[in-house]
């Protein structure tokens, strides 16, 4: 009787087992390190978060097969996690998701549920590449944020302005100011800008970039 007791407390993993789960995590993280990869929009792409995400699915199916289980290595394991202090601030929603899709699958791949692991990988990469494609959730407006460096003696904001206008039906000066060293000033201009069409951002930065005075121009699109 006690021993019958103690077996619903323990999962008995095999050598061929570790593998096996080892290797559909390594499969399937890959899987969305590479959706991330294919699918990110934003400024900042970290190749570390890339191969975060193929790690992290193949330690928590190792975690969850430490655990099996057992209550007992459960809160264990809570405690030890508890130590750990995460400073890096993840600023993207989509970053999170990705989080929590790897710990998903990495979970379903601890208890040798193959089946969810990588059918759930594969429909739920394919419903974010889909979703992504066709900028799902996007409103139709065009909104970008332009920055001109240019030199301090240039002929000021107001010389940008046909070139600007040519391309955007609306723009706004939002910030001005000096940045370098006394005699080697760099002056920072910062526009928010609405295209008439997506196609018109190339032609804008090429056309102000072609001013001798200009030494840099950004086009970010304003997420705000």
């Amino acid at each position: 009787m006690v021993n019958d007791f103690t077996d619903i407390f323990t999962l008995t993993i095999t050598f061929r087992d570790l593998v096996a789960n080892l290797l559909v995590a390594l499969v399937c993280g890959i899987i969305i390190s590479l959706v991330y990869r294919n699918t990110y929009k934003g400024l900042n792409y970290s190749a570390s978060f890339a191969i975060s995400m193929v790690m992290l699915t193949m330690i928590t199916s190792i975690v969850i097969m430490v655990i099996g289980n057992n209550l007992a290595r459960a809160f264990g394991m809570v405690g030890a996690m508890s130590i750990i202090r995460f400073r890096t601030a993840v600023k993207d929603a989509a970053d999170i998701m990705f989080i929590f899709f790897s710990l998903a699958i990495g979970l379903a791949c601890g208890v040798k549920l193959y089946v969810v692991a990588i059918f759930g990988t594969l429909f739920i990469s394919t419903v974010f590449m889909v979703l992504s494609y066709f900028d799902f959730g996007m409103v139709g407006r065009k909104e970008y944020l332009l920055q001109i460096l240019a030199g301090s003696t240039g002929p000021g904001e107001s010389f940008y302005a046909s070139a600007i206008r040519k391309h955007c039906s609306r723009f706004k000066l939002v910030n001005t100011k000096i940045i370098g060293e006394p005699g080697n000033e760099i002056m920072e201009l910062s526009y928010h800008v609405l295209l008439k069409t997506r196609e018109e951002g190339t032609p804008l930065v090429l056309e102000i970039k072609a001013f001798p005075e200009v030494k840099h121009v950004n086009l970010f699109f304003d997420e705000n």
